[in-house]
């Protein structure tokens, strides 16, 4: 299972991931980097097929500066993305001899980042399709989204939109580990990254064991509260 989630906040965008990835077809799972820079002001992940998101990352990587430069940033991450889809469309051999539910050439593409002082969350379909989110203020793929989007709306009443994106890392770290706890195949290492005006900060292993600790000291408040009123 997959999941990458991004929430808006006041003064940027956090977007986090897990890093277990499922080969079906071994039947197996292995930790993989999922959260990638997206030139300096902007990340992305993906969710699918990793030949797919691999030519993507390569794309990414070399295209950055022509993405992040383009007046509308959705139509340029669809123009790098849709190219390579259709190869692997074109190229998937379907029925293999000897090998049922080797999974699919399809890939998922979310994209966030802060611009002109305005947030931005744009994702691809395997279909090509255009998804933006800013307005909405949180947005997950992957096999886990489902779970993410449930978890997000738990926390919703916390007003996240209108928080620093110090908050908006420890809300995100927050789903991530209730993923953790509810399903086998979201798991550790977690990755972060926070993007405002000053550009996209991926955080260190040390910076998440901080933000972990700040959830820790999150969720003891709330007990503390809870038991105020009603113990």
């Amino acid at each position: 299972m997959t999941v990458v989630l991004a929430t808006v906040c006041e003064d940027g965008v956090v977007i986090g991931s897990d890093s277990q990835i499922t080969d079906k077809g071994r039947g197996m799972t292995y930790p993989a980097e999922k959260l990638h820079p997206l030139g300096n002001t902007a990340a992305w992940g993906g969710s699918g097929a990793r030949s797919v998101l691999t030519d993507v990352k390569r794309c990414f990587n070399e295209k950055s500066a022509a993405i992040l430069e383009a007046p509308d940033i959705g139509r340029a991450l669809q123009a790098q993305v849709l190219p390579i889809l259709r190869y692997h469309y074109e190229t998937f051999i379907e029925d293999v001899p000897g090998e049922e539910g080797g999974g699919t050439p399809s890939a998922y593409v979310m994209a966030a980042g802060w611009r002109d002082g305005e947030p931005w969350i744009i994702e691809i379909t395997p279909s090509g399709m255009i998804g933006h989110y800013a307005d909405i203020g949180f947005h997950a793929i992957g096999s886990g989204a489902a779970m993410a989007q449930q978890a997000g709306s738990l926390l919703s009443h916390f007003h996240i939109t209108k928080r620093s994106v110090r908050f908006g890392c420890a809300a995100v770290l927050r789903v991530l580990h209730a993923l953790d706890l509810t399903s086998a195949s979201v798991g550790k290492p977690f990755s972060l990254c926070r993007i405002n005006a000053e550009g996209a900060h991926h955080l260190s292993d040390k910076e998440i064991e901080e933000v972990g600790e700040l959830v820790r000291q999150w969720e003891d408040a709330e007990q503390a509260v809870i038991a105020k009123l009603f113990d």
